[in-house]
Protein backbone atom coordinates (compact mmCIF):
# COMPACT_ATOMS: atom_id res chain seq x y z
CA UNK A 1 0.00 0.00 0.00
CA UNK A 2 1.22 3.27 -0.92
CA UNK A 3 1.73 5.57 1.91
CA UNK A 4 0.65 9.25 2.78
CA UNK A 5 3.79 10.64 1.72
CA UNK A 6 3.43 8.88 -1.69
CA UNK A 7 0.11 9.65 -2.35
CA UNK A 8 0.81 13.55 -1.71
CA UNK A 9 3.90 13.34 -3.99
CA UNK A 10 1.89 11.92 -6.83
CA UNK A 11 -0.90 14.39 -6.09
CA UNK A 12 1.89 17.06 -6.47
CA UNK A 13 3.22 16.03 -9.39
CA UNK A 14 -0.52 15.69 -11.16
CA UNK A 15 -1.40 19.44 -9.66
CA UNK A 16 2.25 20.52 -11.39
CA UNK A 17 1.24 18.92 -14.65
CA UNK A 18 -2.41 20.35 -14.50
CA UNK A 19 -1.32 24.28 -14.20
CA UNK A 20 1.58 23.43 -16.39
CA UNK A 21 -1.37 22.43 -19.24
CA UNK A 22 -3.39 25.26 -17.56
CA UNK A 23 -0.64 27.84 -18.18
CA UNK A 24 0.14 26.50 -21.90
CA UNK A 25 -3.99 27.26 -22.78
CA UNK A 26 -3.48 30.15 -20.92
CA UNK A 27 -0.64 31.13 -23.09
CA UNK A 28 -2.42 30.04 -26.28
CA UNK A 29 -5.59 32.06 -25.60
CA UNK A 30 -3.83 35.55 -24.88
CA UNK A 31 -2.00 34.68 -28.39
CA UNK A 32 -5.60 34.13 -29.97
CA UNK A 33 -6.72 37.71 -28.25
CA UNK A 34 -3.84 39.32 -30.10
CA UNK A 35 -4.60 37.44 -33.11
CA UNK A 36 -8.81 38.99 -32.57
CA UNK A 37 -6.88 42.73 -32.20
CA UNK A 38 -5.43 41.99 -35.19
CA UNK A 39 -8.48 41.04 -37.03
CA UNK A 40 -6.93 37.55 -37.79
CA UNK A 41 -9.68 35.86 -36.78
CA UNK A 42 -8.92 32.49 -38.30
CA UNK A 43 -5.86 31.94 -36.40
CA UNK A 44 -7.23 33.32 -33.64
CA UNK A 45 -9.86 30.01 -33.79
CA UNK A 46 -6.56 27.83 -34.17
CA UNK A 47 -5.13 29.14 -31.34
CA UNK A 48 -8.22 28.47 -29.44
CA UNK A 49 -8.61 25.13 -30.66
CA UNK A 50 -4.63 24.41 -29.18
CA UNK A 51 -5.62 25.98 -26.31
CA UNK A 52 -8.93 24.01 -25.73
CA UNK A 53 -6.63 20.44 -26.34
CA UNK A 54 -4.11 22.02 -23.24
CA UNK A 55 -7.41 22.45 -20.84
CA UNK A 56 -8.61 19.17 -22.00
CA UNK A 57 -5.51 17.61 -20.86
CA UNK A 58 -5.51 19.37 -17.13
CA UNK A 59 -9.43 19.25 -17.04
CA UNK A 60 -8.91 14.96 -17.57
CA UNK A 61 -6.23 15.03 -15.24
CA UNK A 62 -8.71 16.50 -12.57
CA UNK A 63 -11.23 14.30 -13.31
CA UNK A 64 -9.35 11.21 -12.78
CA UNK A 65 -8.13 12.82 -9.33
CA UNK A 66 -11.19 13.74 -8.15
CA UNK A 67 -12.88 10.08 -9.33
CA UNK A 68 -10.41 8.45 -6.75
CA UNK A 69 -12.40 9.69 -4.00
CA UNK A 70 -15.32 9.52 -5.43
CA UNK A 71 -14.71 5.85 -5.55
CA UNK A 72 -13.81 5.50 -2.05
CA UNK A 73 -10.03 6.28 -1.86
CA UNK A 74 -9.44 8.54 1.25
CA UNK A 75 -9.38 12.14 0.13
CA UNK A 76 -6.16 14.35 1.08
CA UNK A 77 -6.18 18.20 1.11
CA UNK A 78 -2.98 19.06 -1.10
CA UNK A 79 -3.54 23.80 -1.87
CA UNK A 80 -1.40 22.64 -4.65
CA UNK A 81 -3.80 20.65 -5.90
CA UNK A 82 -6.74 23.32 -5.13
CA UNK A 83 -4.32 26.14 -6.71
CA UNK A 84 -4.49 23.90 -9.96
CA UNK A 85 -8.33 23.90 -9.75
CA UNK A 86 -8.12 27.51 -9.30
CA UNK A 87 -6.16 27.81 -12.06
CA UNK A 88 -7.92 25.56 -14.77
CA UNK A 89 -11.54 27.12 -14.13
CA UNK A 90 -10.01 30.47 -14.38
CA UNK A 91 -8.60 29.10 -17.78
CA UNK A 92 -11.73 28.48 -18.63
CA UNK A 93 -13.46 31.41 -18.13
CA UNK A 94 -10.75 32.86 -20.45
CA UNK A 95 -11.59 30.56 -22.97
CA UNK A 96 -14.75 30.97 -22.96
CA UNK A 97 -15.02 34.50 -22.92
CA UNK A 98 -12.16 34.94 -25.52
CA UNK A 99 -14.24 32.50 -27.50
CA UNK A 100 -17.16 34.76 -27.56
CA UNK A 101 -14.81 37.84 -27.92
CA UNK A 102 -13.77 36.52 -31.12
CA UNK A 103 -16.71 36.26 -32.49
CA UNK A 104 -18.53 39.63 -31.66
CA UNK A 105 -15.45 40.99 -33.24
CA UNK A 106 -15.63 39.15 -36.33
CA UNK A 107 -19.28 40.14 -36.85
CA UNK A 108 -18.39 43.34 -36.00
CA UNK A 109 -15.90 43.56 -38.49
CA UNK A 110 -17.97 41.70 -41.39
CA UNK A 111 -20.79 44.35 -41.00
CA UNK A 112 -18.51 47.42 -41.20
CA UNK A 113 -17.12 45.41 -44.19
CA UNK A 114 -20.22 44.78 -45.81
CA UNK A 115 -21.69 48.75 -44.87
CA UNK A 116 -18.00 50.13 -46.27
CA UNK A 117 -18.57 47.74 -49.81
CA UNK A 118 -22.25 48.85 -50.49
Amino acid sequence: MIDREEKLEALSLISMQMIMHAGDARKGIMEALISCEESNYDRANELLEEAKKSMTKSHRMQTETVQKEASGEEPLFSLLFAHAQDTLMTVKSEYELTKRLIRVFKRFDDTISSKVLK
